[in-house]
């Protein structure tokens, strides 16, 4: 066979979303709306939850009546056990597994001299152990359907390559590791057909409290001198869903936030 006919048979179509079974861990706030995405191109979604169990409810019921199939599952992601049986559970109840959005976090801050051992292990138990976990579980199914892929949520100081902010020593060491770990994951799992990527957020949504000077000083020293808003997150998932030739990538969405 020659070689451009040899190049041409490897080439794949990208994925489509329609009728794929897409797993999103934690799916308050942001994960809702990269839900209703997902199921507006055709997917199925599946939704893990700890405590936030209404918001994991509302998201499914509002997939439900998009016409897609939707179900939500409670899962400690800080247990290695419960990583394992969530995402088996998933591919028993709807066959499949096609996508994994590892988005669970825990955004917390701890002054160093408090980051005991049992702080820093609870830190990183969801940050990054849990994305490892999950992808670990999710790889077997996605083999079965002849490839898949994952998107993981680092964080746009991570990104940015030094830290920033005082108190969050566990954090920003969990999020570094999550661009490690998509990295060599995307290298592992090529031959599989399972594209790996990641997505470091910066100013989407301001947390819970913040006041309107806090919102004024982020968006100010933001260089598009605003909040991204949820449905950012949303497009950004979707491409690197629907991508066929990126991989072992951390895409910033975070309005140039890195630059100043």
């Amino acid at each position: 066979m020659p070689a451009a006919t040899a190049a041409r048979s490897k080439i794949t179509c990208a994925m489509t979303l329609a009728d794929k079974v897409v797993l999103i861990t934690g799916t308050k706030r942001i994960g809702g709306v990269v839900a209703r995405e997902l199921a507006r191109r055709g997917a199925h979604l599946a939704l893990s939850y700890n405590r936030s169990r209404d918001e994991a409810d509302e998201a499914a019921a509002m997939v439900r009546m998009m016409g897609r199939r939707a179900e939500a599952f409670r899962a400690n992601l800080s247990e290695e056990q419960d990583c394992q049986l969530l995402v088996d559970e998933v591919g028993a109840r709807f066959g499949r597994l096609d996508a994994l959005i590892n988005m669970a976090s825990v955004y917390s801050s701890t002054p160093f001299d408090a980051l005991d051992p049992a702080a820093w292990h609870r830190a990183l138990a969801v940050d990054l152990h849990a994305t490892f976990f999950c992808s670990r579980a999710a790889v077997p199914h996605m083999r079965k359907s002849g490839g898949g892929r994952i998107v993981n949520f680092t964080d746009w100081v991570a990104r940015s390559g030094r830290p920033r902010y005082l108190g969050f020593t566990a954090y920003y060491v969990a999020k570094a590791g999550i661009i490690a770990l998509t990295e060599a994951l995307a290298l592992e799992l090529a031959k599989d057909n399972i594209l790996v990527n990641a997505i470091a957020p910066g100013p989407i949504v301001p947390p819970p409290g913040t006041s309107e000077e806090e919102l004024k000083e982020v968006a100010d020293a933001t260089p598009l001198g605003r909040w991204g808003g949820e449905q950012e997150i949303a497009k950004a998932v979707v491409s690197l869903i629907e991508t066929d030739f990126i991989t072992g990538e951390t895409i910033r969405v975070d309005g140039g936030r890195h630059l100043k």
